[in-house]
């Protein structure tokens, strides 16, 4: 039994063995295929290069109405979404402290002019003061020191009557300032426009000590939308104004809505050392669809091509083992750049060099080169198991011939 038991044991072994190696054998050997090699098709068509950005739906002016005088709000005549003119009231602030303060300049006016009034009755009495006292001097009935006292008193009054006329040019100021500032305390809207918010309720105190309080947000046309986006300055080069940009935003995601790039401005964005700037889209609004504030998501088309002979830009990536790599401008989508792409022909693989044109991150156009729409270029190069890779895996819908 025991001898059995041994030998039962020496065969179990040894089937293990052969399996172990019979699998070493399969995976490491016996099922290699050599390489394969993944194409795609050169076709025409269009190629558009665009660049994406974020940005917020804005009017095209918003005016921020404020106060240049302090005080609690005794009414208020405009509300949210409400239409104003340039010049309409839409708020009141408390007006009896400079309605006092007028009233204060114009009584010390009329107080001014009434003192002016004065030293003019005074200065014609003293004129002929002193034409009496010449003529009697020349009788020789006074002396000549009442003749110059005469003529002192009467210069005197001359310059108190310029005295008098400037203090009334001042208190005119006065009362002009006093009634500017009660004026202020009308607040009306600037411009033709709809109110988008309103900061302040009947009752509150303003001050206006050390900056104007925004007391009113107003729109002054809603159908004209500006698109203020932040586009990364990687991209910033390729857009220019003119250039045609559609957008969505998340109340209406399915609706595309057109506008055109007004403006790239030049003053950098920094936020946590990214560099972006500004690109200011215009976009009509007739429906006031478009609020203030909404978020956009932006494609700005910065160039486009109709009916080229176009290659994956994945062609441009492959390089044979051994093989100096593409040029990274070319991958870049640089146009003008000589680079080479490999071509499946009659089973054979051959490179051949062109011109890049356009890309769009997915195609590039072949400005240039013996490359004609239908033939097949090299994507990537896939290895079988225990062989390694080079270039990825295979791409799944391609084609794939034998090297």
């Amino acid at each position: 039994m025991k001898l059995s038991s041994m030998k039962n044991s020496a065969w179990m072994l040894a089937i293990a063995v052969i399996i172990v190696v019979a699998g070493v054998w399969y995976f490491f050997g016996g099922s290699s295929s050599g390489t394969r090699i993944v194409t795609a098709a050169v076709t025409e068509g269009p190629i558009v290069r665009s660049v994406t950005a974020t940005g917020t739906v804005n009017p095209v002016i918003t005016v921020q109405v404020g106060t240049y005088v302090s005080g609690p709000i005794t009414a208020i005549f405009a509300d949210y979404n409400a239409p104003v003119k340039k010049g309409q009231a839409i708020a009141k602030i408390d007006p009896r402290p400079y309605q006092a303060t007028a009233d204060i300049a114009h009584a010390t006016l009329a107080n001014s002019k009434a003192q002016l009034g004065k030293d003019q009755a005074d200065l014609a009495y003293k004129k002929v003061t002193y034409d009496r006292n010449l003529e009697l001097f020349k009788a020789d009935a006074v002396s000549k020191d009442a003749v110059d006292s005469a003529y002192s008193a009467w210069q005197m009054d001359v310059a108190q009557v310029k005295l008098d006329s400037a203090n009334i040019q001042q208190q005119t100021a006065n009362v002009a300032a006093a009634e500017v500032n009660l004026n202020y305390t009308n607040i009306v809207s600037p411009v033709d426009g709809t109110v988008v918010s309103r900061n302040v309720d009947v009752g509150q105190t303003v001050a206006a000590s050390f900056q104007t309080p925004t007391l009113f947000l107003i729109a002054q046309d809603l159908t004209k939308m500006q698109v203020d986006s932040n586009v990364s300055e990687s991209d910033i080069g390729y857009v220019r104004a003119g250039q045609k940009a559609t957008f969505r935003v998340d109340a209406f995601p399915d609706r595309d809505f057109v506008g055109v790039v007004n403006q790239v401005r030049q003053a950098p964005i920094t936020v946590q050392n990214v560099v972006t700037y500004d690109v200011v889209v215009s976009v009509e609004n007739p429906e006031l669809l478009l609020k203030p504030g909404m978020t956009a998501n932006i494609t700005v088309v910065t160039a486009s091509r109709d009916k080229v002979v176009r290659a994956p830009i994945d062609a441009l990536r492959f390089a044979p083992l051994g093989q100096p790599p593409a040029d990274s401008a070319a991958l870049g989508g640089t146009p003008g750049r000589q680079t080479r792409v490999w071509v499946l022909d009659s089973g054979k693989v051959s490179p051949v060099t062109i011109t890049t044109g356009l890309s769009d991150g997915t195609w590039v156009e072949v400005a240039e080169g013996d490359v004609h729409p239908g033939e097949r270029v090299v994507t990537d190069e896939v290895h079988s198991a225990g062989s390694g890779s080079h270039g990825g895996s295979a791409v799944p819908g391609m084609m794939r011939m034998p090297h």
